[in-house]
């Protein structure tokens, strides 16, 4: 089955390139691309697409708005059908933007001079659950969400994480991929996830960068407070 994709965003130049790198890709199909935040949250409603990829700066709502409302509508009514996973794809790497849309359950966040592979990368990532973050921000963003000096604030998870689920963590937090992580570990890639999978429901987290940033809160984090 391919990936469903609609692209919100409301410059052509910028939807029409999205649209042919991700549909050079065999198994991604763009089932829609639409100008502002009212017409997303109406093409999601229509296409209940997998993934979503939605700019900031939109006429009528914004990305920020659209991220929120998609995230209450989900948590409102649970047997709903699921809601598509969000990345936003913006020219600003403002902290402000960037923490409010993960916060708000977005599943990735890349700046548009990011490259054609990376985009790509995002919504294979997104479409299974995982996260993606442009690399130039990916650190500053996980160290600056934590509340400075409050790791006894931090939510504390059903059960004590592993020492090997605080040793996965501590990677994430530093922005490696599960790739690096099982490389870093000497373990494999299936491990890993199953780590992580355990760590996101002892957190009850929506994805990986609520477990990062939970980790940068707590002080599990290197250099975290």
């Amino acid at each position: 089955m391919a990936i469903t994709v609609v692209i919100a965003d409301d410059q052509e130049m910028v939807r029409t390139g999205f649209r042919m790198i991700l549909e050079s890709q065999p198994d991604i199909e763009v089932v829609a691309d639409v100008v502002d935040g009212e017409a997303a949250l109406e093409a999601v409603e229509r296409y209940r697409p997998d993934v979503l990829l939605l700019d900031i700066r939109m006429p009528k709502l914004d990305g920020l708005e659209v991220t929120r409302r998609l995230s209450a509508l989900s948590a409102a009514d649970p047997d709903r059908a699921q809601r598509p996973r969000i990345v936003i794809v913006t020219t600003f790497d403002l902290d402000e933007y960037v923490h409010t849309a993960l916060r708000n359950g977005a599943s990735g966040f890349l700046l548009k001079d990011a490259s054609p592979a990376m985009l790509v990368e995002a919504v294979h990532a997104a479409a299974v659950g995982d996260s993606l973050i442009s690399p130039a921000i990916t650190v500053r963003l996980l160290r600056d969400m934590a509340p400075a000096g409050t790791p006894s604030t931090a939510r504390q998870p059903s059960e004590p994480l592993t020492d090997r689920e605080a040793d996965v963590v501590r990677c994430l937090a530093r922005g490696a991929t599960n790739a690096e992580i099982a490389a870093e570990l000497f373990v494999s890639l299936s491990t890993v996830k199953t780590h992580l999978a355990n760590v996101q429901m002892k957190l009850d987290a929506r994805n990986r960068v609520e477990i990062a940033a939970w980790a940068w809160e707590s002080g599990l984090a290197p250099g975290g407070t």
